[in-house]
């Protein structure tokens, strides 16, 4: 039997379609019903029509001012309401926004400015723009009082049309821009029963900033999508101080990256009664933090797995979670696939996870880079990049990104393996694992820690690997860190780590 899930495709979208109606269509429904709650630091809440009311302003005059549809605008916001309404309000008029982190440095965002050629830039105080500028900057004040301009109706449309670009770094670093169409935000509705079980009566708390796009999907469009009320922390919520949001302003259910839920935990957790169950992604969720959220809140927690090029489209969910060890199931509706070099695997063995092209959620392709996005695809299939395998029941056992894989001996060794092992250590508190080049002719596994407190003598961890994983799987190398490195979607950089240690062992770097 071949590794291939397929229950039958999603009902495609209309032929008309604009992905910030989507996103609103019950806003006449709800009326004054809160769409968005901003938590602590003076709070303030967002009716579903004033929400409406503010997109389709900032539409009109983005537009008044002669932008056309199907320009791009760089979005260089903070974290504050200026992000969703900015997005959609260019979403509604038919233009093309581009959301980016605003931690990137002048240097970075001016190479990412020059790959997407934007009209227009909505810029944030202090935030860095590329220099030199290459078109208008329009200030965060400036949009808010747009949101009193006269409403433009939406910009329907063809659904395949672009409707916004995200940049990604993969684990090369180099930026790529993603280009998404409007029927993005309709293949997100599988993930509503097949990752959330999200309702009209959800509140729906997500731990992120808005100018994160997991916070922009799962925590603000999702919920808006179906009516829900999305719960935002103010900028500056420290993570401790999220368990007593969630009981005060009562969660159902709660979103949030692995790393959050650790920083939770460091002290006792109060009841949650509203809450059902919680939603972790971003990066592979250790087993013993959700063990101990498990045992802590008595709510479960469903992972999911997905990219910049696709979002989410593997999971576990209330109604199907995902057995022990897995990242879940395909959603109902999605084609997904485990490919080995003649196309798929059997069951059971690894291979590269792929997405058909069918999916309505992957990408129209990258930005300018036509033979990198068709280098992407073999035949029907998207390469994700990732190494899996699947069981009988369609379940998805991770094993690395295909170029984080390592080799100890002739036996190729996931890092997730080697890393839920050290992250056991009651010294270590997160952990990255490479295969790094110590000499011309020799390789060997490193494991890079952040310490909990003080350095772990190599001794001690290396007793603890013997007595956890085969040994060849054990490290041989513990490199203490101050932070792992990430991409601007929070993935772990293995390569980067690998390189930074290689580059300190060459001659150059020790011309001494």
């Amino acid at each position: 039997m071949l590794s291939v899930f397929d229950q039958g495709a999603f009902a495609p979208p209309p032929d008309r379609f604009n992905m910030a109606a989507h996103v609103l269509t019950h806003a006449d429904d709800m009326g004054d019903k809160i769409a968005l709650s901003i938590l602590g630091g003076g709070g303030e809440d967002w009716s579903f029509t004033r929400l409406a009311c503010a997109v389709r302003g900032i539409a009109g005059g983005l537009l008044a001012r002669g932008f056309v549809p199907g320009d791009r605008v760089l979005m260089r916001l903070g974290n504050n309401v200026d992000f969703p309404l900015a997005f959609l309000g260019s979403i509604a008029a038919g233009l093309v926004p581009v959301p980016t982190s605003s931690q990137l440095t002048e240097a970075e965002i001016t190479r990412m400015t020059a790959i997407i050629a934007p009209a227009l830039i909505i810029g944030g105080v202090g935030i860095a723009l590329p220099a030199p500028l290459p078109c208008d900057v329009l200030t965060s004040g400036a949009l808010h009082g747009m949101a009193d301009h006269p409403p433009a109706p939406y910009a329907m449309g063809d659904p395949d049309r672009p409707a916004y670009v995200i940049f990604t770094s993969g684990t090369s670093g180099n930026p790529r821009a993603v280009t998404h169409a409007h029927r993005a935000i309709w293949a997100r509705q599988m993930m509503h029963q097949g990752w959330y079980g999200l309702t009209q009566s959800d509140r729906l708390m997500h731990a992120g900033a808005f100018n994160w796009t997991y916070t922009l999907g799962t925590g603000l469009m999702d919920p808006w999508s179906v009516g829900a009320t999305a719960l935002i922390p103010a900028p500056g919520t420290p993570p401790p101080a999220l368990p007593g949001l969630i009981a005060d302003h009562k969660a159902t259910i709660f979103a949030a990256a692995p790393g959050v839920f650790r920083q939770m935990m460091k002290a006792a957790l109060p009841d949650f009664p509203t809450l059902r169950h919680a939603l972790s992604a971003g990066e592979k969720l250790p087993a013993a933090t959700r063990a101990h959220w498990e045992q802590a809140t008595g709510t479960p927690v469903h992972e999911a797995f997905g990219m910049s090029e696709c979002s989410t489209f593997v999971s576990g969910a209330p109604d199907h979670p995902a057995p022990a060890g897995t990242l879940g199931y395909p959603q109902p509706g999605r084609r997904v696939a485990v490919l080995g070099d003649d196309g798929p695997v059997d069951i059971g063995e690894p291979g590269t996870l792929a997405v058909s092209q069918r999916d309505p959620g992957l990408m129209l392709g990258y930005h300018g880079a036509e033979a990198e996005t068709r280098a992407r695809f073999r035949g029907e299939w998207f390469l994700t990049g990732d190494s899996v395998s699947m069981g009988d029941d369609g379940a998805i056992t991770y094993l690395g990104r295909g170029d984080d894989m390592m080799n100890a001996g002739g036996f190729r060794v996931s890092p997730i393996e080697v890393e839920a092992a050290m992250t056991h250590h009651p010294g270590v508190l997160e952990a990255a694992c490479a295969e790094v080049q110590v000499k011309a002719d020799a390789s060997v596994i490193a494991c890079f820690y952040v310490p909990e407190q003080a350095p772990v003598d190599a001794a001690a961890l290396t007793t603890h690997a013997h007595a956890t994983l085969a040994h060849y799987k054990c490290p041989r190398l513990f490199v203490p860190v101050d932070a792992l490195p990430r991409g601007a979607n929070n993935k772990l950089l293995r390569r980067a780590l690998r390189d930074q240690y290689e580059a300190a062992l060459s001659p150059a770097a020790n011309p001494g």
